[in-house]
């Protein structure tokens, strides 16, 4: 709160009078007393409405909390977004994710995500609960979307981390816990499906604590599990709650059952202690064993969770309807409001100096296009605005490309429908229509030059050739794949330069699948896809010397440019991938030449001799040269580096990289030995076996090549009862039969062997 206080208090002083001085007219003018009296009065009449103003505005933030819902495939995010918007009011009637009725879910609203019951597109909403606006963010639980579940969190001042309490922590749990980390992003834990068949939620809190390194305790404790699950025990309030109702939205208050006494005294002491070890205000109290009251304990958890010391777990069921009411009031009792979130920019004035931005809307405008997508009348941005504030009509900067643009139209979300609203301030999440930029870009009003940091972006890991199977539907098809790589910065397109073919790259079957899905749906054409192909690399294992004379008679001026260096393998560990040093004494080359051999060399990198893949993990160094004074240009220079490095490459033995992937298999105990089995013909590396009740999980790495119709695989190896997850983990080295085999196949597709 302390934080709060500090930023509340910037903003009173941000907010300075309009004009402290009214001058009166000349002709006849007042007596001095009279005309300071009166600056004075006038002064304090404006310094009293902005003080107003402040204390208006620092009530609106304090009453705003902007959350994303984040979890493993299938653990009940969309289903718990369906029920916090019926309870706010925001929607009349609940429909499941797979309704038999048609409908779907609200946040789910493309069609394809209503077929398959999973979520592609993160999806905007706001709403109301008791008195503070929430805007949420439901984000997909599939690896393969996980840049919507990245660009979301970078936007975000809190999250909800949704675990399924019979799967407990799994694969993609532990991916969306590391994003939240890299964010620095306050959370609380939602143990999902305590309805379900073998619900344990105290397993689901100490994997947690074990697995996700989480500081963790629960907040609640359900009353029954499985069928028997009726309703929880608050152990902040010590009360009861049962949920009442059709749709569960009347709630009823009530004493603890007897028959719990024990085990709530149990878990409020570990609640407590837990809390203690991170709070000195609450761990005094402790110590000397005074009552701790639950206004105490309720205030500890807030500074606890808001400097991300502690993560409180609820409970419940979504699909029940249990427990959505409590965990809504816990987003407003211990998430942060904007005000309490420290968000930097960089001045792009003072060489990228770091700025804290003070989140009021009194400052100048400062708010990040996180996401783009392609409306009905024409792109949709959506912005987080961090500072100041921003109104329909207004002449906004986009920093990073220089241009002026006007807000031709502003919107709230709630999924596919908008609502135009005629300004924004800081702390909110809107979109704007007609706005043309770059996800990652960076507005402000024009009074200062700031950027906010970028997002990590994941480096494709699969491609596939498409074309459209109609001729005539050429132009539809390109546009279709513009917006696509716009809107998703993990979507590649390029072009094979042998096969002329279009290329899509994407992270995983399922992502580029669904695009192709899209093409179809949404632009009318048919699209033909070649076989999957694995985005391989190359790199050099060794140093290896160069030196290149690049020598041109043709009458007139020639061509001249000799390079000499040497190429090596970049240390393990280094931020790029490429590396260009000059160590060039004199002027051997003139210096205006040496941009032209860095852009010669890199182009170089794009196709190694292995199997045409880009050259990655490499440094160049070039020691010396020599130009003519007619002959030397550009060209000749970058012609000079693309044949020096063909020359030298094979030297450095060079090997291929390939993209490994970290799987999660999760089976029945009795197909271990057939499943484990496989793993081993596909060269997976088993890393982890643990045991779950009857099934057994399994994790390994394995190499993205093998893994191609694993789907089909593991069901029928496990009568349908098997399931896996994938996520990139790194690329690692092939092994030299492989690599021989990749290299024979790229000759006879070459026609050169």
């Amino acid at each position: 709160m302390a934080m709060a206080r500090r930023s509340a208090s910037h903003l009173l002083s941000s907010f300075r009078p309009f004009s402290l001085l009214l001058q009166p007219p000349l002709s006849d003018a007042p007596s001095p007393a009279a005309s300071a009296r009166r600056v004075l009065s006038s002064a304090s009449a404006l310094r009293a409405r902005d003080e107003k103003d402040a204390a208006r505005w620092r009530e609106s933030m304090d009453r705003m909390r902007n959350i994303g819902i984040s979890a493993h495939i299938d653990s009940g995010k969309t289903t718990l977004t369906e029920r916090v918007l019926y309870y706010t009011g925001r929607i009349h009637e609940i429909h499941e994710v797979r309704g038999r009725d048609g409908v779907g879910a609200k946040m789910d609203s493309m069609d394809l995500e209503r077929e398959k019951g999973i979520t592609i597109q993160s999806a905007a909403t706001y709403c109301t609960w008791k008195g503070y606006q929430v805007n949420i963010i439901d984000t997909p639980g599939h690896v393969d979307f996980t840049i919507e579940v990245e660009r979301a969190l970078r936007v975000l001042d809190g999250a909800i981390l949704v675990l399924c309490s019979v799967g407990g922590v799994q694969s993609q749990s532990i991916t969306v816990d590391r994003q939240m980390r890299r964010y620095e992003i306050p959370r609380v834990a939602f143990i999902n499906k305590l309805d379900r068949m073998g619900a344990d939620p105290w397993k689901v809190l100490n994997q947690a604590r074990s697995k996700l390194r989480h500081h963790n305790a629960a907040v609640q404790v359900p009353i029954g599990l499985e069928e028997e699950f009726e309703g929880l025990v608050d152990l902040v309030e010590m009360k009861a709650y049962k949920f009442e109702g059709s749709s569960g939205q009347s709630v009823y208050a009530y004493d603890i059952p007897s028959n719990m006494e024990e085990l709530v005294a149990e878990k409020r002491r570990e609640l407590i202690e837990v809390v203690s070890e991170v709070d000195d205000q609450l761990a005094e109290s402790f110590l000397n064993d005074e009552p701790i009251t639950a206004n105490q304990l309720k205030e500890a958890i807030r500074r606890a969770t808001v400097s991300r010391k502690f993560i409180p777990v609820y409970m419940g069921s979504a699909f029940k309807n249990k427990g959505v009411q409590p965990l809504l009031d816990g987003v407003l009792d211990y998430l942060p409001c904007p005000l309490e979130v420290d968000n930097y920019a960089l001045d792009q004035n003072k060489s990228e100096e770091k700025v804290l931005l003070t989140g009021t809307p009194a400052e100048p405008l400062v708010a990040l296009a996180f996401k783009l997508e392609e409306g009905r009348f024409g792109q949709l941005t959506y912005l987080r605005i961090y500072d100041g504030m921003i109104r329909k009509g207004d002449f906004i900067y986009n920093v990073n490309t220089g241009k002026k643009i006007k807000v031709p139209r502003l919107v709230r979300m709630h999924s596919n429908e908008m609502e135009d609203i005629q300004e924004a301030h800081a702390g909110q999440i809107v979109a704007v229509f007609g706005v043309d930029c770059a996800s990652g870009d960076t507005f402000t009003d024009g009074t200062v030059k700031y950027t906010m940091t970028s997002m990590n972006v994941p480096e494709p890991v699969m491609s596939l050739a498409v074309s459209p199977i109609s001729k005539d539907s050429g132009g539809q098809f390109s546009k279709a794949l513009n917006r696509f790589q716009k809107e998703d910065p993990t979507f590649h397109v390029g072009l094979d330069p042998e096969s002329g073919q279009t290329i899509i790259s994407g992270m995983g079957e399922l992502h580029l699948d669904i695009y192709v899905e899209r093409i179809k749906r949404e632009y009318k054409v048919d699209a033909k896809v070649g076989k999957p192909r694995v985005n391989f690399r190359e790199t050099i294992t060794q140093r290896a010397e160069f030196d290149y004379l690049h020598k041109k008679q043709s009458g007139g001026q020639g061509q001249y440019g000799r390079v000499c260096g040497y190429i090596e393998p970049l240390p393990s560990g280094s931020d790029g991938k490429f590396e260009f040093d000059n160590m060039i004494i004199g002027q051997a080359i003139p210096s205006n030449f040496i941009p032209a051999i860095e852009k010669g060399f890199r182009e170089a990198c794009n196709s190694g001799s292995l199997i045409g893949h880009p050259v990655e993990n490499i440094r160049i160094v070039l020691t010396d040269g020599a130009s003519h004074q007619v002959d030397s240009s550009e060209l000749a220079f970058k012609l000079a580096a693309i044949y020096a490095f063909r020359q030298c490459y094979t030297a450095a033995k060079p090997v291929i990289l390939e993209p490994v992937m970290k799987v999660e298999l999760k089976f029945p105990t009795e197909f271990q030995g057939t499943v484990t089995g496989d793993m081993n013909k596909r060269k997976g590396i088993i890393v982890g076996n643990e045991q779950e009740g009857d099934d057994t999980v399994v994790v390994c790495h394995v190499p993205l090549n093998n893994m191609f119709g694993y789907a089909t695989a593991i069901r029928s190896v496990t009568q349908g009862k098997g399931e896996f997850t994938m996520e990139y983990l790194e690329h690692n080295i092939v092994s030299q039969d492989v690599q021989m085999q990749l290299v024979n196949s790229y000759k006879a597709a070459r026609g050169t062997e």
